[in-house]
């Protein structure tokens, strides 16, 4: 303990959200940022804004987001540092975060296996890592839950979404996804995990396949709403 002291007086460990020196107890990001996060509680309420994004395209059993996602606020630079600065501990923090608030809810105690939207493994190799398998790690070791990276498989590899509208994200990705092992999933409860939903699109997509599987249910949990 003293020598973790000694070593924090030179080489101080950074909250993820503020880059203010952690101090004992404070674990990636520290009490206030804690404090600060805007979460939604959707996961109070099943007509919550993300569950209403799927009404008449997709049969969700539940959907939430864990926060709302501001340009410029805390969650932007967190997500941030998720996707584009190696920043795997942010995601798998915000994982349990969300599973200990999720775990809460007794609808989403339901949830028997936890399943990541798959990068192309070209985009994966570049970036090192699927953000959302890392968030669905988090998920996963909050909530008790299996994690099941690998069997909802992206089969081709697509443009950013970012600059597109809902009908062109939806042409975009209809066609993407496939299950390598879908016995596997045959009459599980599955929760579908993102990292930001703007017009669930992406999505939707993914639950429509896992959806094909006999006797499956799909829900759907994202760190962001936007």
């Amino acid at each position: 303990m003293l020598f973790d002291d000694f070593i924090a007086l030179f080489y101080p460990r950074l909250c993820a959200g503020c880059q203010t020196a952690l101090v004992r107890g404070e674990d990636i990001l520290c009490l206030g940022c804690l404090a600060d996060l805007p979460k939604t509680g959707f996961e109070k309420a099943s007509d919550n804004p993300v569950a209403q994004l799927f009404w008449g395209r997709a049969d969700i059993r539940l959907a939430t987001s864990f926060c709302s996602f501001d340009k410029g606020g805390i969650m932007q630079h967190l997500m941030h540092q998720l996707k584009y600065k190696g920043s795997t501990d942010v995601g798998e923090k915000m994982g349990k975060l969300m599973g200990i608030d999720l775990i809460k809810s007794e609808p989403f105690r339901e949830i028997e296996l936890i399943i990541p939207v798959p990068l192309h493994p070209r985009r994966e190799r570049s970036r090192g890592y699927n953000q959302s398998a890392v968030i669905g790690k988090g998920l996963s070791h909050a909530m008790g839950i299996p994690l099941v990276p690998g069997n909802l498989i992206r089969n081709h590899y697509s443009n950013s979404q970012t600059n597109k509208g809902r009908f062109e994200r939806w042409e975009n990705v209809k066609e993407l996804f496939g299950v390598r092992k879908p016995e596997f999933l045959e009459g599980k409860h599955l929760l579908l995990v993102d990292d930001v939903v703007t017009t669930g699109s992406t999505l939707e997509a993914c639950a429509q396949v896992l959806l094909k599987i006999p006797g499956t249910t799909v829900s759907i949990a994202t760190l962001a709403y936007a």
